[in-house]
């Protein structure tokens, strides 16, 4: 039988990291392991080893960066522990996503059939306010985000465009995980490591698709749009990006922050905007 692990990262959320346990204790395939990476979390760093929902988290610790978590490498250090584990199909949701039921037994089947790409799922975002038994059945709200494929449950659809991919869902197999070689630890905070990620698979090979059954449901937290508060962040990540693929990422979210001040073109450069430097200098 191949053995399945789930990733999931995280800093914080503690309650939407509990349902989520949840959520995939009523799968109707559970996880073989629950990688959990405690990213600087004294919180989550207690909760290896403990059975809540017929699911047992195993917890890896990786440290805080100076310069903000550690996304990219948390992923690769969550990756690395579930294949020690013996782990064949590797499952990563972020810890705000609520997996269907089906989700876990879609992806095992997708990855087992065609193991040479990795596969997405559509995320739904969820609204505010929502009661705790609308979150044990959030399909029943589904509506996948449009600016990604939506395929039906049952549908696949290969070929993807790696501009697309998001780390949200997905799930892939680790002799293909070891040839991508994980995500680009060069990233740090908030930003671009998950399009690194997907052009890194395009250009050695490796196809990226989505599959309609593995759907995910986002629990709501307070959000701006845009995400001026990691302007530093996307700035940083977006130059690292340029740098290694001699595009821009992000160009969405960097042009709404030059509106607002807080970004701004110097030549054929990305910088902070005076709004930015004059917050962190207190100004």
């Amino acid at each position: 039988m191949t053995r399945l692990a789930v990733v999931t990262i995280a800093h914080g959320r503690h309650q939407h990291l509990a349902r989520q346990q949840r959520a995939l204790g009523a799968s109707t395939r559970p996880p073989d392991e629950w990688v959990v990476v405690s990213m600087a979390d004294p919180v989550l760093d207690e909760w290896g080893g403990v059975a809540r929902d017929g699911v047992v988290p195993r917890v890896v610790r990786v440290p805080e960066s100076p310069l903000g978590l550690p996304l990219a490498a948390a992923r690769n250090a969550g990756a690395a522990a579930a294949i020690e584990g013996g782990a064949e199909v590797l499952v990563f949701l972020d810890v705000d996503c609520l997996p269907h039921p089906e989700a876990l037994a879609a992806y095992e089947s997708v990855v087992t059939e065609r193991p040479r790409s990795i596969w997405s799922g559509p995320v739904t975002y969820l609204p505010d306010g929502l009661s705790d038994d609308q979150l044990r059945e959030p399909w029943e709200l589904d509506d996948p985000h449009p600016a990604r494929p939506a395929p039906e449950p049952g549908e696949v659809v290969e070929d993807a465009d790696p501009r697309l991919f998001w780390s949200l869902s997905f799930a892939v197999s680790a002799s293909t995980w070891r040839d991508v070689g994980g995500f680009c630890e060069e990233y740090v905070g908030y930003g671009g490591e998950d399009t690194d990620f997907a052009m890194t698979a395009d250009s050695r090979g490796v196809g990226l698709g989505w599959v309609g059954a593995a759907r995910a449901y986002h629990q709501w937290h307070p959000t701006t749009s845009p995400p001026v508060h990691h302007a530093e962040d996307i700035v940083r990540n977006a130059t690292i990006f340029h740098g290694r693929w001699g595009w821009w990422p992000m160009e969405g979210w960097l042009d709404a922050m030059a509106e607002r001040g807080a970004v701004r073109r110097d030549g054929d450069r990305w910088v902070l905007g005076s709004a930015v430097r004059e917050e962190a200098s207190g100004g």
